[in-house]
């Protein structure tokens, strides 16, 4: 079966080559963020104790005057951040997502939300990534908490470049934005061309089977899963990419499932309330299907190399085949 990769979004050339460059989402993050403090100077940058794994230390050492090292007090951290917003400034937060939004929630809410304060709250080493630190350290309920809040939009990147675009987008939105970071190393398959829309999902590959909607780095598994589910057993799927969790705004997603009558959501989170009840929210208003969300099943973390946690917890590329092939099978 011919792969139907969308070239329109100019996916790396690369996209299944065994030696496709990988790089950390969060690299991606901390490059873009040296980068865009030239050109706007009202950025400011607020860490609880966690300037190198949060990749803020490049900015901390050449913009001393704009970092602010709140120490391990990720409310104070908040509230600072949203009165430096309603002076001006365009602070942005970094910390790891299981403390920030995860320990800070009610000072996002009432001081940075309720005021729709200029802040960009950065969570880092979101879903399994923290790994062998275990279950305080894994942030899987971050989405939920999140997008749950008005004025909040919530973003998601894929890979090393779309950190990048994200953190630009994100400056440009004049309001809270939650942006969720993940750890190690993956492969980059977007490239400087593709576009990055806030609100619009991306697909990736055209498919007429199923739908299979992803996003952080398990857009990349997903890839690989409907190539493999291509070739070997001729079922093809359609790959969306959902780097916007809040706002998603678009049709892309309706009329993929309006084709293909049938969908998967994966994710590094809670199945309720992140991803899957996102979409399943969305098409229970316009056009309700069967949906299969892969996720956590309503269960901690626990320690162990993010490659273990994705197995044990269902999400490879293997279990992606395993799942759309069941499910087209009583289609």
């Amino acid at each position: 079966m011919q792969l139907k990769i969308n070239h329109e979004l100019n996916i790396s050339e690369d996209l299944f080559n065994a030696n496709i460059k990988k790089a950390s989402i969060r690299d991606g993050f901390g490059q873009a963020l040296v980068d865009l403090a030239e050109k706007f100077e009202d950025i400011v940058v607020l860490t609880g104790d966690l300037s190198e794994s949060t990749r803020v230390l490049e900015f901390a050492e050449k913009y001393p005057g704009r970092f602010i090292e709140v120490g391990i007090a990720e409310q104070n951290m908040a509230g600072i951040a949203a009165g430096l917003a309603l002076t001006g400034k365009i602070p942005i937060v970094a910390s790891y997502a299981a403390f920030n939004p995860g320990r800070n929630w009610e000072q996002i809410k009432d001081s940075i939300c309720y005021s729709d304060a200029n802040v960009k709250i950065i969570g880092a080493h979101g879903g399994y990534a923290s790994g062998v630190h275990g279950a305080t350290h894994q942030a899987l309920e971050d989405i939920a908490l999140t997008r749950v809040l008005p004025n909040m939009t919530v973003l998601i990147p894929a890979d090393f470049i779309q950190a990048q675009k994200a953190l630009e987008e994100a400056i440009k939105v004049d309001g809270p934005v939650y942006l969720r970071l993940s750890r190690s190393d993956t492969p980059v398959f977007t490239t400087k061309k593709t576009p990055f829309v806030v609100g619009q999902a991306q697909i990736l590959k055209e498919g007429s089977d199923i739908t299979v909607i992803a996003c952080g780095p398990l857009v990349y598994e997903a890839l690989l899963a409907a190539r493999e589910l291509g070739l070997k057993f001729n079922i093809d799927v359609e790959i969306i990419n959902c780097h916007s969790i809040k706002p998603m705004m678009d049709m892309h997603i309706i009329n993929s499932v309006k084709k293909t009558n049938l969908v998967i959501t994966i994710e590094e989170h809670q199945i309720s309330g992140g991803l899957g009840s996102v979409i399943s929210e969305l098409l229970s208003e316009k056009y309700p299907t069967k949906i299969h969300r892969m996720g956590s099943k309503d269960k901690f973390g626990e320690s162990g190399l993010y490659e273990e946690l994705i197995e044990k917890n269902g999400l490879t590329k293997e279990h992606i085949i395993k799942e759309v092939r069941e499910l087209v099978g009583k289609k």
